[in-house]
């Protein structure tokens, strides 16, 4: 895959690709962020909602039940900043039927939110002796750039809801992913996004969780993301998560962020 297609492709999918792209040349803030969505859980594939009342948490009790630095093992979690806001309204779709799965992707929230909190949380390059960032940079192969950039960069978007606000929001979204699996197009500060694919994955956590791989397409090159949602009690938090190198055409492994998943998991039980 040519570099100029694997930028365009992570510059207009999402915060978390910008979030790899500059971490991965020169660091991030130090702040810790918490954010967070969930969704219905893919393993079970039905409904968990609850009976009673959800327990609803406030903006404080949110921002502590978000992640921190030292929650994830070797990922560095940041607070998520200005630059990675996205507004309701700033979310377009050629399908009016997949809004929910764009606004998952783009960390936003759905009607019925009482506070919000956001992180970024990216892997730590390891010291194994495999090709450095200074050796990708150099142009010494594919293989440099695979293990320079075969680092996961996942947004997480968590949400408190009032009622049944979150089990409703998990609901759309599942049922959204389902209608919109054949892909649809978000448009976001005027960059379009082309979504060719939605694929269920497994996932487990929280009262329901569920994933899936979205595929985005530019000029005819792909690229993987993957979608994670999950529910605990009326809290909602949302995972998209890109590796640079799965994106550059490599045969790298790129699966779930399964470690963040848990930890936020964790966190809110």
């Amino acid at each position: 895959m040519r570099a100029t297609a694997v930028r365009r492709i992570a510059l207009a999918a999402s915060a978390a690709a910008l979030t790899l792209l500059a971490t991965a040349c020169g660091g991030s803030s130090d702040a810790d962020g918490k954010d967070g969505k969930d969704e219905k859980g893919a393993a079970s594939g039905s409904s968990s909602a609850p009976k009673a009342p959800a327990k609803v948490l406030t903006a404080a009790e949110l921002e502590k039940a978000a992640l921190a630095q030292g929650d994830v093992e070797g990922a560095k979690v940041t607070k998520a900043g200005p630059d990675d806001e996205v507004p309701a309204d700033g979310v377009k779709v050629d399908k009016e039927a997949c809004l929910p799965v764009a606004h998952a992707m783009f960390g936003v929230a759905e009607e019925g939110v009482v506070a919000t909190a956001k992180r970024k949380v990216i892997d730590e390059p390891k010291a194994d002796g495999k090709k450095s960032l200074e050796d990708a940079a150099k142009g010494e192969g594919a293989d440099a750039f695979k293990d320079a950039f075969n680092l996961t960069s996942t947004f997480v978007a968590l949400h408190s809801y009032d009622g049944t606000a979150g089990p409703d929001a998990m609901a759309a979204l599942k049922k959204a992913a389902a209608d919109c699996a054949g892909g649809f197009t978000a448009t976001v500060a005027g960059t379009p996004t082309k979504v060719v694919s939605m694929t269920e994955e497994k996932i487990t956590g929280g009262d329901e969780a569920m994933a899936w791989t979205v595929t985005s397409e530019d000029d005819g090159t792909t690229a993987p993301f993957k979608l994670v949602a999950l529910r605990k009690e009326g809290s909602v938090a949302t995972f998209f998560a890109f590796n640079l190198a799965a994106a550059g055409g490599s045969d790298v492994k790129f699966e779930v962020p399964a470690e963040v998943v848990a930890a936020q998991d964790k966190k809110l039980a």
